[in-house]
């Protein structure tokens, strides 16, 4: 199965020449580190930054020159940086092309919760409700079970969710799923990963049609 950085440079393969990608924090934020070199993406993050490369070589980390998730970034040739009400009027423009986010369940209609634990602080819903309300493809990245060994992937999502029927694509640890009108589409899974490991760990439906790739990573 795949470790944090197996998830983020297989949804790298997702990005498309001229994309401008919205990176959650979390696993989202390694993607920027496996984008191919013969393709030119913008990332863009909530916090006012459009144009960040790979995360900086230690000993070179500028504190001021950070992404959504507080950490240090670097910014490649070109880059800026504006408010929150600049940044927020990109997303809802639906001038995103891929937003790629964290969660903590998905249903197997498309909803997400990512946001909140009933009963335990947090600092806030943060952007993640306007990047799934205004992105027309969303991907997750995501663990396929808890630390508990439970399913991520439900039939419904028993924690608050932050936004409805809105994903389309699913990188997890251990296999690439799509949200289908049927269930979760098992389209590839991790190299070494069997069907029946998948079927094990997911909840929701799981739609396995014919013999399904390892992933090419």
């Amino acid at each position: 199965m795949l470790d944090k950085n197996g998830i983020a440079k297989r949804i790298a393969k997702e990005i498309k020449d001229g994309y401008y990608v919205n990176l959650g924090i979390g696993i989202p934020t390694l993607v920027a580190n496996f984008v191919r070199d013969d393709i030119s993406v913008e990332f863009q993050s909530e916090n006012g930054v459009l144009g960040m490369g790979p995360f900086p070589l230690e000993g070179e980390e500028d504190a001021d020159i950070i992404n959504a998730g507080k950490q240090t970034i670097t910014t490649l040739p070109g880059a800026s940086f504006f408010d929150s009400a600049l940044s927020f009027a990109m997303i809802r423009g639906k001038h995103v092309h891929l937003t790629i986010l964290g969660a903590m369940e998905v249903a197997e209609n498309g909803d997400i919760a990512n946001w909140k634990i009933p009963g335990k602080m947090v600092k806030g819903m943060g952007g993640a409700m306007d990047l799934v309300a205004s992105a027309e493809n969303i991907i997750v990245a995501m663990m396929h079970t808890n630390r508990a060994g439970k399913s991520k992937l439900l039939k419904r999502c028993t924690l608050p969710l932050t936004g409805v029927g809105c994903v389309k694509k699913i990188v997890t640890n251990l296999a690439v799923l799509e949200v289908t009108d049927e269930g979760f589409q098992l389209l590839e899974r991790a190299p070494g990963v069997s069907v029946e490991q998948i079927q094990r760990a997911t909840e929701g439906k799981l739609v396995v049609n014919g013999d399904i790739p390892e992933m090419d990573i």
